[in-house]
C-alpha cells in the first residue's frame, strides 16, 4: 500500500479493532476521526506492547475513511520529499521517535510543527515519556504538550489472545501449548512471537506439516543462528 506516493508498507492485520486492552487510548484515537479540531497523541511502552500496531491501525482506519494519512518509522531515513506532502495530509503517525537519528530530528520538528499549523491529527510513539527521550529539547517540549498514554503490559493470556487473533486471520488454529512452549524456549516479547509464528507458518506450509511442538522444536534448533 502506498500513502500519497510514499513507498511505505502497512501491515493490514494491524487494525484498531483487534488491538487488545488500552480501552481509554483507543477511545481517544477513535475520537480523533470525528473531532473538528486537530489533536496530538503520544503513546509509550516497551518493545512488543503494540506501539506499531496502534499507529499503523490508526493510519489504516484513516485511509478507510478516505483521509490522506501516512505512517513514518522514525528509525528509518525520511523520504527526501516528505515536506512536500505535508499540506495534503489529514493524519500522520510517527513511530519509534526514540530511535530517531540526529539528522532526522530537524526534519521531524519541522514536520510536527507544520502538521500542527495545518490542523493535522498527529500520533507519536516512543519507549518512554517525552521528557526522557534523547532528542532535541524543542522536540521534548513539543511532544510534552500532547495527550500522553502509557500502553499496558500484556500478560501471557493476552499475548495468546493477540497471537490467536493473528493466526485466525490466516485461517489457522494453533494449540495454546505451542505458545506456552515458545514462552519458555524462545521469547515472551510479542513482536518476536509474531515474527516466529510467521516463520513457522511459512515453514509448515513448505513442509506440509502442522505446527506442533516437535515441529517448533526442530525449527528452532535448525534456525537458532538465523532468527
Amino acid at each position: 500500500m502506498n500513502q500519497l506516493g510514499l513507498p511505505i508498507s502497512l501491515n493490514t492485520s494491524m487494525l484498531l479493532e483487534n488491538f487488545v486492552e488500552n480501552e481509554e487510548l483507543l477511545r481517544s484515537i477513535n475520537q480523533l476521526f470525528f473531532d473538528e479540531n486537530s489533536s496530538e497523541v503520544f503513546i509509550y511502552g516497551g518493545s512488543g506492547q503494540g506501539k506499531t500496531h496502534v499507529l499503523q491501525g490508526a493510519v489504516l482506519k484513516a485511509l478507510e475513511m478516505d483521509k490522506n494519512a501516512i505512517y513514518l518509522d522514525c528509525s528509518e531515513t525520511f523520504h527526501e520529499h516528505i515536506l512536500d506532502f505535508i499540506d495534503q495530509i489529514d493524519f500522520i503517525s510517527f513511530d519509534n521517535v526514540h530511535l530517531i537519528s540526529s539528522e532526522n530530528q530537524e526534519v521531524f520538528f519541522d514536520l510536527y510543527n507544520r502538521g500542527r499549523q495545518n490542523q493535522i491529527f498527529i500520533l507519536v510513539s516512543a519507549d518512554s515519556l517525552p521528557s526522557d527521550l534523547d532528542v532535541m529539547k524543542d522536540i521534548k517540549t513539543r511532544l510534552s504538550l500532547a495527550a500522553v498514554y502509557k500502553l499496558k503490559e500484556l500478560d501471557d493470556d493476552l499475548i495468546i489472545q493477540v497471537l490467536n487473533a493473528q493466526m485466525s486471520d490466516r485461517n489457522l488454529s494453533v494449540d495454546p501449548k505451542i505458545y506456552k512452549y515458545l514462552f519458555k524456549n524462545y521469547s515472551r516479547d510479542l513482536k518476536s512471537l509474531l515474527f516466529i509464528m510467521d516463520e513457522l507458518d511459512k515453514a509448515s506450509l513448505q513442509a506440509k506439516k502442522a505446527i506442533s511442538i516437535p515441529f517448533v522444536r526442530k525449527f528452532l534448533n535448525l534456525n537458532t543462528n538465523k532468527i
